[in-house]
């Protein structure tokens, strides 16, 4: 998974994960996917497909976008989908990876600062506090 995203970050000189799913013809798109969902990742005819619930804030829709990355690298050929009550709480071996690969991703250009909490460096990166579990 390390490499993985050292090669994305040196391959696209960014961490963005808007601007990676662009420059791999990723298609991003925002619907209302309810309450339940927040984001999901498909394929079709071999094209990709990653849509974020547009209810959720800047930093979700953020976190979304890399954790649907993460699917897409590390698990080719599977569909998945971001489901609070399986995703967040009770996440399945899929669902841990993708959300350790967003946050590796997301903190990739970043080092926490001497005295720095791991929240505090969390939320400088934009990332989710529900997500402090998988900063490794």
């Amino acid at each position: 998974m390390d490499d993985t995203v050292s090669n994305l970050v040196k391959r696209f000189k960014t961490n963005d994960p808007f601007e990676i799913a662009l420059r791999l013809n990723i298609s991003v798109w925002y619907e209302n996917l309810g309450d339940g969902t927040r984001g999901l990742y498909y394929r079709k005819l071999r094209r990709r497909f990653i849509v974020i619930h547009n209810g959720l804030d800047e930093e979700w829709q953020r976190f979304i976008c890399a954790h649907e990355l993460g699917h897409d690298r590390l698990h080719p050929g599977i569909s998945r989908f971001w489901l609070d009550e399986h995703s967040l709480y009770n996440a399945g071996k899929y669902e841990r990876q993708a959300n350790k690969f967003a946050v590796k991703l997301l903190t990739a250009y970043d080092d926490p600062k001497k005295d720095e909490s791991i929240r505090e460096y969390l939320s400088r990166n934009q990332i989710p506090m529900e997500m402090d579990q998988y900063f490794i």
